[in-house]
């Protein structure tokens, strides 16, 4: 088997940085690491692997859907997430494996990894949403940046779970 063209503790190091970015709420630091064209889905949990295209998601954002997103988040008037949410992620299980360049033939990589995001909230119960991560990180000059990033919530039924304003 080949070396992978990123190394897994590099990929580590990469989630935890994205993880303490959303934990910290430091939004538009987390924009920076997308690329153009990026993509963040959170397919139903019955259909994991479904399009978005024929598949209700709870999320399917281009780019612009999640700058978006990220705005409304950061507004006051958006009750949703005013007060902001506090998150506390646990990243493990990373993998880390070789994928076809991207639209312009530039070096991808795919990367697996299971998270635990624990959620607090002001008034609400101690929420916990478990699942894995699919990241498409793409090569961009000398950095890696998140082409498609996937959350797949392990959770039976998603109710319990109350609204997922914030961004897994």
């Amino acid at each position: 088997m080949s070396a992978p063209l990123l190394a897994r503790s590099d990929a580590e190091d990469f989630l935890y940085a994205e993880a303490a970015l959303l934990d910290e709420w430091r939004l538009d630091d987390w924009l920076t690491l997308l690329t153009e064209d990026a993509r963040y889905w959170v397919p139903p949990n019955d259909t994991p692997d479904g399009d978005p295209g024929t598949t209700l998601f709870t999320i399917a954002d281009d780019i612009h859907r999640i700058r978006a997103r990220v705005t409304r988040l950061k507004d006051p008037a958006a009750h949703a997430e005013y007060p902001r949410s506090r998150t506390r992620r646990m990243i493990g299980n990373v993998r880390v494996e070789p994928m076809a360049p991207g639209p312009a033939g530039e070096t991808q990589v795919l990367v697996h990894s299971n998270f635990v995001i624990w959620r607090f909230r002001r008034g609400e119960r101690v929420r916990e949403y478990v699942g894995h991560y699919r990241h498409t990180l793409r090569l961009a000059a000398t950095s890696w940046r998140i082409a498609h990033r996937v959350a797949i919530i392990d959770a039976m039924e998603l109710a319990s779970l109350g609204s997922v304003s914030l961004i897994l």
